[in-house]
């Protein structure tokens, strides 16, 4: 992936630029032939620098990996070589592939073993902004993601450049967590939990914004009156956010990578593994603010800076300069109105399943032993989640999106939703088009390893 000081510009898609990964990815100006080289990923040991603190961690040769971009349509062609001492997998967060192509070990495929490979290739056929990533044990703690954003044939937002903003939690190489026991307790709530948001329950040491500690923080820039898109993620193991950019209002234009219709807000709030793309209209006279990612219900801010140009230059603000923005207008899921609602059968759901969400488990059931979700291919389903527990949960479905049912009738099309603690509801409809066994977990990774998994199964 690019770093943040060289921005791809929409200019310079459509006239296929050389960045990181568009030249990583053939075809990129128009539909990719059949036959076309595929990139190659190579989980490996490598060493991050955090700020002329060296750390020694597993990635795909950069933190985050290289940036895939390819069009609605194209062939996503990726061979994954095993330069780790363990198994490994690659799940492609948003996406809707066949089931053999989904990642996860066990249940879609067999894993890569060390030293061995896999072609990971079918049709990228949804536009939006997505992520990939190990699903193997907390691999995905360290440093194996990086951002794919397929590009629609016909872009209907109008902006002058666009950033990917990738949002981590990170300990590896800083302290000992390898391990799904690692980790430090988080600090002691304050008397009413009610009134906090937490998504998880460890405290990490550093909070990074593409790969860069706040002491070395990435740079975003542009011009006065320029209209910047930023695809922000959150690829964090145990951290949800909320993220806003000093002096600027965000107008939410995606979820997960499908439009809403455009709402202008202060902040955003991401759970694991959700995704907000949002415009910032840079309309100030010049200098340096920052953009800031709050961890929920713990202490620490990752951040970035966007840097005017053309202006005189000005100091960067402290790396614990917490913008104003963080506290004002956030924006919720009854908000967001879906431009294209899924086509759902009219009437009731063909099959409902209604889920409690308590500490890690889903209904009082731990995976590997906890049964199924069975479907049947073409039925519209509807998932109910209770959480009576003190922990927000993210919770992710594999292989298909999801409409929440809102008052407003068009909520938002989605993959992964929050669903708030102390008796919070959440309520989803999806259609059942794409045949296998697929996940559906909270999207803490720790949580995940804990066993709050189900399987969506596919009958007959």
């Amino acid at each position: 992936m690019s770093d943040l000081r060289t921005p791809l510009t929409r200019r310079g898609f459509l006239a296929g630029s050389a960045a990181v990964g568009l030249a990583l990815v053939p075809g990129c100006g128009g539909p990719a032939p059949a036959t076309a080289p595929a990139l190659r990923l190579r989980p490996a040991a490598m060493t991050l620098d955090l700020a002329g603190t060296p750390a020694r961690t597993w990635g795909y040769g950069t933190v985050p990996g290289p940036e895939i971009r390819l069009r609605a349509g194209e062939m996503l062609r990726v061979r994954v070589d095993n330069a780790l001492p363990e198994d490994t997998t690659v799940h492609w967060h948003g996406l809707a592939p066949p089931n053999a192509m989904d990642g996860v070990p066990g249940i879609t495929q067999r894993p890569v073993r060390p030293g061995g490979e896999f072609l990971y290739e079918f049709p990228a056929a949804v536009p939006g902004s997505f992520m990939y990533h190990a699903h193997v044990g907390m691999q995905l703690d360290r440093g194996l993601y990086g951002p794919l954003v397929v590009e629609p044939r016909d872009e209907p937002l109008a902006y002058d450049r666009e950033y990917v903003v990738m949002l981590d939690d990170w300990a590896d190489g800083v302290e000992d967590h390898t391990s799904h026991g690692g980790g430090r307790a988080a600090p002691p709530l304050p008397a009413d939990p009610r009134d906090v948001v937490s998504f998880g329950g460890r405290t990490y040491p550093v909070l990074l914004v593409n790969g860069r500690p706040p002491l070395d923080p990435a740079v975003v820039e542009g011009r006065p009156g320029d209209r910047l898109r930023l695809r922000v993620m959150n690829v964090a193991a145990d951290t949800g956010f909320r993220f806003a950019v000093a002096g600027h209002r965000l107008t939410v234009t995606h979820t997960d990578g499908m439009p809403v219709e455009p709402v202008t807000v202060d902040t955003v709030r991401l759970g694991m593994g959700e995704r907000y793309d949002v415009l910032v209209h840079l309309d100030r006279r010049g200098g340096a603010w920052q953009i800031a990612a709050q961890a929920e219900g713990r202490p620490g801010l990752g951040r970035a800076l966007l840097r005017y140009t053309g202006s005189p230059v000005s100091a960067a603000p402290s790396p614990d300069q917490r913008p104003a923005e963080l506290d004002g207008r956030l924006v919720g899921y009854d908000e967001l109105l879906a431009v294209e609602p899924l086509s759902l059968p009219a009437g009731t759901p063909d099959r409902a399943f209604d889920l409690t969400l308590d500490g890690t488990e889903i209904s009082g059931q731990s995976y590997p032993d906890a049964d199924p979700l069975p479907v049947v291919e073409g039925e519209r389903v509807r998932l109910t989640m209770r959480n009576t527990g003190a922990k927000w949960h993210p919770m992710h479905l594999h292989g298909h999106h999801f409409q929440v049912l809102t008052t407003s009738g068009r909520g938002p099309v989605k993959d992964t939703v929050a669903v708030p603690a102390h008796g919070g509801e959440v309520t989803f409809d999806f259609l059942a088009t794409n045949p296998g066994r697929w996940l559906f977990h909270c999207h803490n990774h720790h949580h995940m390893e804990d066993g709050m998994v189900r399987l969506v199964e596919y009958r007959h």
